[in-house]
């Protein structure tokens, strides 16, 4: 697909109406984040960069560790992540939460890497105020195109398949809760006072009834 005009000039006017650059991220019972994205083809032009700038601002002013396009209401096939990681702490971390340099996703896919599964709390920039335990692939194998069109195939394991899988779900039309056990759904508050002095959700599952898929 070439450029879309009136696609192009529709996102310019949005960019450009949110002048600072951060732009607002649409929230759950939006139809957007229920349809599946259309395929990147091209339909932004030159204006894609200008697009993903706006995006990775999003993320970080969020913050979070990535934003899909349709979390600011585009329903294209492009996800920005970004995760700086635990620091000196990444070793003994369970959710193996190595760092994640900017990097774009255009057209992303995944397929799970064996059958090792982890799960631990998630949330979403879309669900604002809330986080669950997702079960998800340990590893995955992500194939897709970056930002200059080039071809990605690489396996992710830990926390970085983790954001993989999220973000390219949403691009599906799927939320984290779609896949959560909504036992341990919990307040971002009551899990900081309660379920916060470990990663491992094996306390919170014991106490509030939910299986660790």
């Amino acid at each position: 697909m070439a450029t879309d005009p009136v696609f192009r000039a529709a996102v310019e006017a949005f960019l450009d109406a949110n002048d600072r650059g951060v732009l607002p991220i649409v929230q759950a019972g939006h139809p957007v984040l229920r349809a599946p994205s259309a395929v990147y083809d091209g339909q932004l032009g030159d204006l894609l960069d200008d697009f993903l700038h706006a995006m990775r601002l999003t993320m970080l002013d969020a913050p979070g560790v990535g934003l899909a396009a349709p979390q600011i209401g585009v329903g294209l096939a492009i996800a920005v992540v970004w995760d700086p990681g635990v620091g000196e702490n990444a070793a003994s971390d369970p959710r193996e939460r190595t760092p994640v340099a900017h990097r774009t996703l255009i057209n992303p896919s995944y397929e799970g890497v064996g059958t090792e599964r982890r799960a631990f709390y998630e949330g979403c920039l879309s669900v604002d105020g809330y986080q669950a335990v997702v079960s998800r692939h340990r590893s995955v194998r992500l194939t897709g195109q970056d930002q200059a069109g080039r071809e990605l195939d690489e396996v992710l394991t830990g926390w970085p398949a983790r954001i993989i899988q999220h973000e390219t779900d949403h691009l599906r039309g799927q939320l984290y809760l779609d896949h959560a056990e909504l036992r341990s759904l919990s307040s971002n508050e009551n899990l900081s006072r309660f379920w916060a002095d470990t990663p491992d959700p094996a306390t919170a599952a014991e106490i509030l009834n939910f299986p660790l898929g």
